[in-house]
């Protein structure tokens, strides 16, 4: 029984019907029937948020730029990397260059691509596109009207620390922080 459900691990699933459940300006979640590699079918749930960017910054090579803020579906304050969603026909650069703008107060002169990974693979059609900023300058853009926030310089050794301690949360600023730290050799 093992070997037949694995042979059918590659095989793809096919959407029969999909059905919108629920939209906002922020998300899309829709209840699709598909028929399973064995000949079965069931229904399943997808949230949609679209593409969105996370951006390391930094000030120079051991200094690093965090934005704090409360976060309501985790009920407490984290220390993160800038993040956002990519609007619609906006390149990643660019995505990325607002966000950083909108909440740390930067414009990055180079952008490094990190990596780019599935966020929840299983129950959300989203791909975060992660991004090392380099040779920062201030700008003035006004923040999104839903966001408070707190920006603050760490030395980037410290925030490898607390990604190694738990306190960091934010899957993107992890993933971010320990490519460039594999990257660094540390």
């Amino acid at each position: 029984m093992r070997d037949k459900r694995a042979a059918l691990a590659r095989t793809p699933w096919r959407r029969l019907s999909t059905r919108p459940v629920y939209e906002n300006r922020w998300i899309r979640v829709r209840e699709d029937e598909v028929a399973l590699p064995d000949g079965r079918t069931t229904i399943y749930g997808v949230v949609e948020p679209g593409p969105c960017v996370g951006i390391l910054p930094f000030l120079d090579p051991d200094t690093v730029v965090l934005v704090g803020q409360y976060r309501y579906v985790a009920g407490d304050f984290y220390w993160e990397m800038p993040t956002g969603a990519l609007k619609a026909g906006e390149s990643e650069e660019a995505g990325a260059q607002r966000e950083l703008a909108e909440e740390a107060g930067y414009r990055a002169g180079r952008l490094l691509k990190l990596c780019a990974f599935h966020t929840s693979k299983s129950v959300m059609e989203e791909t975060a596109h992660l991004y090392a900023a380099e040779g920062l300058e201030l700008v003035t853009r006004p923040s999104d009207p839903t966001e408070f926030i707190e920006v603050r310089a760490f030395p980037f050794a410290e925030v490898v620390r607390m990604v190694e301690r738990g306190e960091i949360k934010d899957g993107m600023t992890i993933i971010a922080v320990l490519h460039v730290a594999r990257r660094r050799g540390r």
